[in-house]
């Protein structure tokens, strides 16, 4: 079932939307104002209704935007054949439309003048998966009741109002996917005399889209390799998992129970390896069930969203301080209880998977946290089937001893006991914890510009971290946990001796970073360098512009081509790079004197002086809020890539010079590249 919701949701992400919506307007009277949403939903597509509860899929809802000059009045009405039965997954009677549906939402007018703002924001599901939350926009003028001018013709229901691009300033226009762009053979006249065009023909140059070009110099997609880090971080975590105390001690009891209840070995190891693969099959299903109920674009969102990011922050200061022992976190007794008594009144491969599914609630005080982490990782990871990825790491290392254990019983007879050394991997993996939530803070710290995490803060709390693992590691720092009553105070076994004094180096390593040492190791993580007060470091590379614009507008004057990085703060790989590749001394100087360096943040939350509404290369509407919305649009309408890091160079009409790169920490090959464009 989980490779097909995997099938599933690669096909949704490869084809087009199942749901088609249009918006409109109908002025019933001089005073009342209708706005229709008209959808066309695929075969096998639903759209489920209004005010279905809390618990349960995305209603549709509609959401006013400070409309002037008229007021919405009553709630969202759903009008079409709405079916109604109970879900057996979301627990409750839901409703929904097939085929198609119209949401209509009524506005009072109140001033001779109107100008209505807003949108649907509804949930989609088929029998496999669900879209993300998607929103349809409405933006729509008037004439109030005390105009005496002729209402406005009635639109035809089939097309939708035009949203048209709006802006205060010529630095913030974006042109919309559907706007007059200048003629390619004028283009083409004009190719030596860039910077004689008129502003607004420079900047329809700059915007148009490339996809075509960049895709030919490119050969293949540029494909994102960061499902096997998230994999192998998921496997890691498993592994850590299975020495915690929730885990190591169930494991030769389930093993000898299967090799027991049947008089025929080679059933009992076919049992056992049926609950290996059982325990593959729950962790794995976890991964997609949050996979699929946020969707590729809503996965992306959460990465620099500063509600989740700070939830994830708390989330992994609560799982550090259960592993520091200060608390357990469990679930109702009651849950395992009922679980394995279902398990022992059935048979055959149910009772096997209810097994698994008990051994899931009954180590879920351990086993929560680890799978905490590889969640939240997964999910800011801007990989969309990251989490995905990450359980089925994570589930194939927690099944690896039950299918090893049951093909080599004699191998359990020499399995290590259980001991007060599982209690010193749960504190470790707390330390752990604590750092990478500080990494999720400073992701919402650096989009939203608070300034409260900048990188000297983040290097002391680290260094401040791990030195007190190193303490607690070669035995100078203990908790009450390692406290046991009536027995002496052991000294610490030599690995984890040697692994504090690796730890209290590491803190060693990143105290130079205080004053502007690079610290390559820890650069994924740490804030950028340019958010640093004190520093000493002459050697960093910055971009000359964070606008798109005024970047190209310098390229033309000086006659240089152009290095776009399209970046953002909660962005891993981008620190690599900038940290590992930019800073080589080569690098550096082909960067700064070669190129016009203009870095672009898809994640800054600034928002614009005014929202600009676009149309997407699908044909739908969209409304840009924030200045990462604009470098996002860019991105993807000129370039056709949504991916951090993305480097392409282009000279100065927008036009692109070589291959695009990505992430890839590779100094000859980013030399290549960097040649590569200046030479073409």
């Amino acid at each position: 079932m989980a490779a097909v919701w995997l099938l599933s949701l690669t096909a949704w992400a490869q084809g087009g939307m199942p749901v088609h919506f249009t918006a409109q307007q109908q002025q019933k009277s001089p005073t009342e104002v209708e706005v229709i949403f008209t959808g066309t939903i695929d075969a096998g597509w639903h759209v489920y209704s209004t005010g279905l509860g809390d618990g349960g899929p995305t209603s549709a809802t509609y959401h006013d935007e400070n409309s002037q000059g008229a007021k919405p009045v009553g709630k969202l009405v759903a009008k079409g054949n709405e079916i109604s039965e109970d879900d057996k997954i979301f627990d409750m009677r839901v409703r929904y439309f097939e085929r198609q549906v119209t949401f209509v939402q009524k506005y009072q007018v109140t001033e001779p003048e109107y100008h209505i703002k807003g949108y649907l924001e509804y949930g989609a599901c088929n029998d496999q998966m669900c879209m993300p939350p998607t929103s349809v926009e409405a933006d729509f003028t008037g004439k109030g009741p005390e105009k005496t001018a002729a209402a406005p013709a009635e639109k035809n229901e089939q097309e939708p109002e035009a949203v048209a691009p709006v802006a205060s300033s010529e630095e913030e226009a974006v042109p919309a996917a559907d706007t007059a762009l200048i003629p390619t053979d004028t283009i083409a006249a004009a190719a030596l005399t860039v910077d004689t065009l008129s502003a607004d023909a420079r900047h329809n140059l700059w915007w148009q889209s490339r996809v075509a070009e960049l895709d030919a110099l490119n050969g293949d997609r540029i494909t994102d390799h960061s499902w096997l880090y998230i994999f192998l971080m998921g496997f890691v975590g498993g592994l850590l998992a299975l020495f915690t105390p929730c885990v190591w001690p169930i494991i030769p009891m389930t093993v000898s129970f299967f090799l027991k209840r049947s008089k025929d070995k080679k059933k009992g190891i076919r049992d056992a390896l049926t609950y290996g693969v059982s325990i593959v099959v729950i962790y794995l299903a976890l991964g997609v069930l949050i996979t699929t109920l946020f969707g590729a674009q809503k996965l992306n969102d959460l990465a620099t969203n500063a509600v989740f990011n700070i939830f994830f922050f708390l989330l992994l200061v609560v799982f550090a301080l259960s592993f520091f022992g200060w608390f357990e976190l469990r679930l109702p007794s009651s849950w395992a209880n009922k679980v394995d008594d279902k398990a022992t009144k059935t048979s055959g491969l149910l009772s096997i998977f209810l097994m698994a599914f008990t051994l899931a609630l009954v180590s879920f005080s351990c086993t929560a946290p680890i799978v905490g982490l590889l969640l939240v990782e997964g999910t800011t990871s801007g990989n969309w089937l990251g989490p995905a990825f990450g359980m089925l790491g994570f589930a194939l290392a927690l099944a690896l001893p039950f299918t090893l254990f049951a093909l080599f019983p004699a191998w359990l007879k020499q399995a290590p006991k259980s001991g007060s050394w599982m209690n010193t991997i749960k504190v470790t993996l707390g330390f752990i914890e604590l750092a990478f939530a500080l990494k999720f803070f400073s992701v919402a710290d650096l989009a939203y510009g608070w300034h409260l995490l900048d990188r000297e803060v983040f290097l002391s709390l680290w260094i401040a971290i791990f030195f007190l693992l190193g303490l607690y590691l070669i035995g100078v720092l203990k908790f009450q946990s390692d406290m046991v009553e009536g027995e002496p105070r052991k000294p610490m076994p030599v690995l984890c001796i040697m692994l504090g004094l690796c730890s209290i180096a590491f803190s060693v390593y990143m105290l130079p970073g205080l004053w502007g040492a690079p610290c390559k190791a820890v650069s994924a993580f740490a804030p950028p360098m340019n958010t640093q007060d004190f520093n000493l470091n002459v050697k960093e590379v910055r971009a000359q512009f964070t606008d798109y614009d005024e970047g190209m507008t310098y390229a033309v004057e000086h006659g240089k081509p152009v290095f776009l990085d399209f970046t953002g703060f909660g962005c891993v790989n981008c620190r690599k790079m900038e940290a590992a590749v930019w800073t080589d001394p080569t690098v550096a100087d082909r960067l700064t004197k070669d190129y016009v360096l203009i870095s672009l943040f898809v994640d800054d939350k600034t928002p614009l002086k005014e929202k600009v509404g676009v149309t997407m290369p699908n044909g739908s509407k969209k409304t840009l809020r924030t200045v990462g919305d604009k470098w996002s649009y860019l991105e993807e309408t000129k370039f056709g890539y949504l991916t951090q890091p993305l480097y392409v160079l282009v000279d100065n009409e927008g036009r692109p010079l070589t291959r695009s790169f990505s992430y890839k920490e590779d100094v000859n090959d980013f030399l290549k590249f960097l040649d590569e464009g200046v030479s073409n």
